[in-house]
């Protein structure tokens, strides 16, 4: 029997990827230009997918970048030009901070402890701050901003300009994309593809933005957004993208929309709860989360109790489960779950029962 991936990135591959690489080898994708009529029309094929998906308003463009991590640096040099404000709650969120101070940006922010998550009525935003960098679900810690959350903090700030890591969020997080900016992701969690592919939302404030900025500083050359932009009006990239993660990425997502976000929504939640009402009851586990409200349903972190994580780890992965192990400083402490489609029910049950046996 093949192991599943729980691991948080890359992670489970989605079940129809298999019958689109294939297909891409007989049609011989690769091989195509990138300035092909072939490549526009599956760039063209992407937009419409990911437009339906994310329900982007009209006037939002959508680029394709080698990683998220790559947009964190990209989306400073491009919106930003002397400020920036970032909500810091784990690894991730402290990163697009440090790109930011990295950049020589006046970088301020509002920092919670690993693993906890905002009381959005402490959050002051500076009154210079062009843009506001935020996490929508930790990757690192677990822990996830509701939704609600984010739309009520561009309700109080409008002005600057808020951008979302929705990393590991995405496509479960249903974000109100009339009241965010620029929101971005990587494929090699919730789409369930290989690495190699950021995806990344901007709307027409964030074009703006980027047109006044550009010739007054560096805003990342030919992944400027104002390069970017150029090129997408055209279904083109500036450089010579990743044409097999775009190809499976477009038939993913067009499966998932066949098959109905809100469904994978609710599979989504469902499997959650299995796992947390495991670990509630259990003597060896425990949420490493306190607060239910911010519990990630996508990225699950356990704390392990009595035993090092990596024995845990190890025992699953003679069962062909493999799990995530802690970030950072948390590596031998907790283990991480990841809930993404690609995972079924079934493959969530099998999972809590092997947790129960050790």
């Amino acid at each position: 029997m093949a192991s599943v991936y729980f691991t948080p990135g890359p992670a489970q591959l989605y079940p129809t990827v298999e019958r689109h690489l294939q297909q891409a080898l007989d049609n011989q994708v690769l091989s195509q230009s990138h300035r092909s009529q072939g490549f526009k029309e599956l760039y063209k094929r992407a937009d419409t997918a990911l437009k339906e998906l994310f329900q982007l308003p009209a006037g939002y463009a959508i680029y394709f970048t080698g990683s998220a991590t790559e947009i964190w640096e990209r989306s400073l040099q491009s919106l930003t030009a002397n400020t920036s404000f970032h909500l810091v709650n784990g690894s991730f969120s402290m990163k697009y901070l440090e790109h930011a101070q990295w950049l020589g940006r006046e970088a301020d922010a509002y920092q919670v402890p690993f693993g906890e998550g905002f009381d959005m009525a402490q959050v002051h935003v500076p009154t210079q701050a062009e843009l506001i960098g935020i996490a929508q679900n930790e990757t690192s810690s677990g822990v996830c901003t509701p939704v609600s959350d984010i739309h009520a903090l561009k309700a109080r700030y409008p002005e600057p300009l808020l951008s979302v890591d929705m990393v590991s969020g995405a496509p479960y997080a249903q974000l109100d994309f009339n009241l965010v900016d620029t929101a971005f992701f990587s494929v090699q969690k919730g789409f369930g593809l290989p690495a190699g592919l950021g995806v990344w939302l901007v709307n027409e404030k964030c074009l703006a933005k980027a047109a006044s900025l550009q010739g007054q500083q560096y805003t990342g050359g030919h992944h400027s957004i104002a390069m970017l932009h150029e090129f997408y009006q055209q279904f083109q990239t500036p450089c010579t993208p990743n044409v097999l993660a775009i190809y499976l990425l477009t038939h993913v997502v067009e499966d998932m929309l066949a098959k109905g976000i809100d469904t994978i929504r609710k599979e989504t939640e469902v499997k959650a709860e299995m796992v947390y009402n495991f670990l509630e009851e259990s003597e060896l586990f425990q949420p490493f989360v306190q607060e239910p409200a911010h519990r990630s349903p996508t990225v699950i972190v356990a704390e392990v109790k009595g035993k090092p994580a990596s024995d845990v780890i190890s025992k699953l992965k003679e069962q062909g489960l493999v799990l995530g192990s802690g970030y950072g400083k948390y590596k031998d402490q907790h283990v991480r779950i990841a809930n993404f489609p690609a995972v079924s029910e079934a493959d969530m049950e099998r999972l809590v029962k092997a947790l129960r046996l050790l």
